[in-house]
C-alpha cells in the first residue's frame, strides 16, 4: 500500500467532497429527540436523513449497498454494507443527531452557521459527529482504489445517541443477521489528547441523567410572609444533592457508583498525563484565577474518567433574574447529570439514585423523578498485537509520533451494548474531539488537519486487519 497516494486521496476527498457537505449538515438543527419533542413534526432529521442518504449514493464504495431502518416512532438507522474480499466482519459507527444550542458563541458564530477560521469548522455536530459516515467512507474508498483486500464492513450511523441510544437495541435485534458478529468495531465518536498523535480510548464512564422535582406548596406566595416558616424548595433540593455529592470535595457518596481503578488502566493514565503535561488544564476555558478540582494531575484525569461525578446541568421553576419578584417558589427542579465508572451497572446505579433522593423526603415535600435512558460504561478488552501495531504504525505514518491511549469520560452507549454482546470483539474508539473542541458546548469545532490524519490511521488499520 502506498500511503502517500493514501494521504493525497483521503486530503483531497476531505476538500472536495467532505467539507462541503459538512457545512451543509452543521446548518440543519438537527437536535436529538430530548431536546426536540417535536423532532418528526419538524423535518429536521429527515433533511440529514437526506444528506447524508445522497451524498452517500454517490459516493458508495465499489459494491456497497446502502439500506434506511425506519421505524414509527423511532429515529432512523443508515446502515452501508461493504462486501470484503478476505475473511473477517467489521463494523463502523457514528451518529448525525445533535446536541442543542448552548449560549457563548464566538462573535460571528453560531451552533447553526458554519464558520471556518484558522482550520477549524466550527458549528454544532460537525466534530460530534457529522464527519463519522463521511470520513469512514473516505478511509474504504482509498483502500479500494489501491486494490487492497478488505474484510466486510458494516457502516452504522444512528440517530439517538445523544439522548443514549434508545433506539439502537431495536435496530440491533431487528438487524441482527446483517450485522453479524463483529471481529473489529471502529467508532468514531471519541475524543483526542492533543491534535499531534492517533488517540484511542481506551474506556467510558457511563450515564444516569433525570430530573429532580421538589414540590412544598400548590402556588408561589409572597416571600415575606412565608419565608421561614415555609422552607424553600431550593434549600430541598440541596439537602437532597448532599445525600449523593459531599459538597465540599465533590465526591459522589454512594457506594453502588463506585469502583476500583484497575492497575493497567492507571498506568495508561500515568503515561497520558507525561504526554499531555500542562495542557491538561489548558484544554478547558476557565475563568481568571479559577483552579481544579485537584492539582494531582493523575488523580484529576480519574475524577474525569474512573469516578461518578454529579453535574446539575439544567434547571425549571426558577424565573430569570430580571423577572424574579419577591415571591416563594412552588417547586424547584433540576436537571442531573450522574456520570458513572466503567464496569458500574446503569440499573444498580439508577437504583441507588432512586431510593436515596425519595426516602425520608425532607419536611414530607414531594418528590418527583424522572429518569433518561440510562447507559452504563465501558472498558476496552486486551488489544490484540496485530492492533496495537496497526494503530502505532498508522500513527507514525500519519502523525509523525506514536500513537496513545486514553480514557475518557463521555458515554457512548452503543460501545457498551457492544462490548456485552460481542465479548471477542476487538475495539478502535478514536475521534477529532480534541482540546478546545468543546463538542455540547459554544464554539465546538472539528480540526480539519486532525481529521484528515485521522481518516488516514482509521484506513490504515483497515488495511492491516486480520483474524
Amino acid at each position: 500500500m502506498d500511503t502517500s497516494t493514501i494521504k493525497k486521496e483521503i486530503n483531497s476527498f476531505w476538500d472536495l467532497q467532505i467539507i462541503p457537505t459538512l457545512i451543509e449538515y452543521i446548518k440543519i438543527p438537527n437536535k436529538s429527540p430530548s431536546f426536540d419533542s417535536e423532532w418528526k413534526k419538524r423535518g429536521h432529521m429527515d433533511k440529514v436523513l437526506n444528506l447524508a442518504t445522497t451524498w452517500t449514493n454517490k459516493n458508495l464504495p465499489l459494491g456497497a449497498k446502502l439500506t434506511i431502518k425506519e421505524t414509527i416512532g423511532k429515529t432512523p438507522l443508515i446502515l452501508v454494507d461493504v462486501p470484503g474480499n478476505k475473511k473477517g466482519n467489521v463494523l463502523m459507527y457514528g451518529h448525525l443527531d445533535k446536541q442543542p444550542e448552548m449560549d457563548g458563541w464566538n462573535e460571528g458564530m453560531g451552533p447553526w452557521k458554519p464558520v471556518i477560521k484558522d482550520e477549524k469548522l466550527y458549528g454544532r455536530g460537525g466534530a460530534d459527529d457529522g464527519y463519522a459516515l463521511f470520513a469512514s467512507i473516505c478511509s474504504i474508498r482509498a483502500l479500494q482504489k489501491q486494490n487492497v483486500s478488505l474484510p466486510r464492513i458494516l457502516i452504522l450511523i444512528e440517530f439517538s445517541e445523544e439522548r443514549g441510544s434508545p433506539d439502537l437495541p431495536h435496530y440491533m435485534n431487528l438487524c441482527k443477521k446483517q450485522i453479524g458478529e463483529p471481529d473489529l468495531v471502529v467508532c468514531l465518536d471519541s475524543g483526542a489528547g492533543d491534535y499531534n498523535r492517533f488517540w484511542t480510548t481506551t474506556s467510558l464512564r457511563g450515564l444516569i441523567g433525570l430530573s429532580l422535582r421538589i414540590d412544598v406548596l400548590k402556588e408561589g406566595v409572597h416571600s415575606g410572609g412565608a419565608s421561614g416558616y415555609v422552607p424553600s424548595s431550593f434549600r430541598v433540593a440541596r439537602q437532597l444533592l448532599s445525600r449523593i455529592e459531599n459538597q465540599e470535595t465533590g465526591e459522589v457518596l454512594l457506594e453502588e457508583l463506585k469502583v476500583k481503578t484497575p492497575e493497567f488502566r492507571l498506568e495508561e493514565t500515568k503515561e497520558y498525563v507525561k504526554i499531555v503535561g500542562d495542557d491538561l488544564k489548558e484544554e478547558f476555558p476557565w475563568v481568571s484565577k479559577m483552579e481544579p478540582s485537584t492539582n494531582d494531575k493523575v488523580e484529576g484525569v480519574l475524577r474525569r474518567t474512573w469516578k461518578p461525578a454529579l453535574s446539575v446541568v439544567g434547571a425549571k421553576g426558577l424565573p430569570l433574574s430580571e423577572n424574579a419578584g419577591n415571591v416563594l417558589r412552588p417547586y424547584t427542579e433540576l436537571k442531573l447529570s450522574m456520570r458513572i465508572p466503567p464496569m458500574v451497572d446503569h440499573n444498580k446505579a439508577k437504583l441507588a439514585i432512586e431510593n436515596t433522593l425519595t426516602r425520608n423526603s425532607p419536611y414530607g415535600s414531594k418528590i418527583s423523578l424522572e429518569f433518561d435512558e440510562p447507559a452504563s460504561g465501558w472498558s476496552a478488552p486486551e488489544t490484540a498485537l496485530w492492533l496495537k501495531n496497526a494503530m502505532n504504525d498508522g500513527s507514525l505514518i500519519f502523525y509523525n509520533k506514536p500513537c496513545c491511549y486514553i480514557g475518557e469520560g463521555g458515554t457512548i452507549p452503543f460501545m457498551a451494548m457492544l462490548g456485552k454482546q460481542f465479548p471477542r470483539a476487538q475495539f478502535v474508539i478514536t475521534g477529532v474531539l480534541g482540546p478546545g473542541s468543546n463538542a455540547h458546548g459554544p464554539n465546538e469545532f472539528l480540526h480539519i488537519p486532525y481529521a484528515k490524519k485521522l481518516t488516514g490511521c482509521v484506513s490504515y488499520i483497515l488495511s492491516r486487519f486480520v483474524i
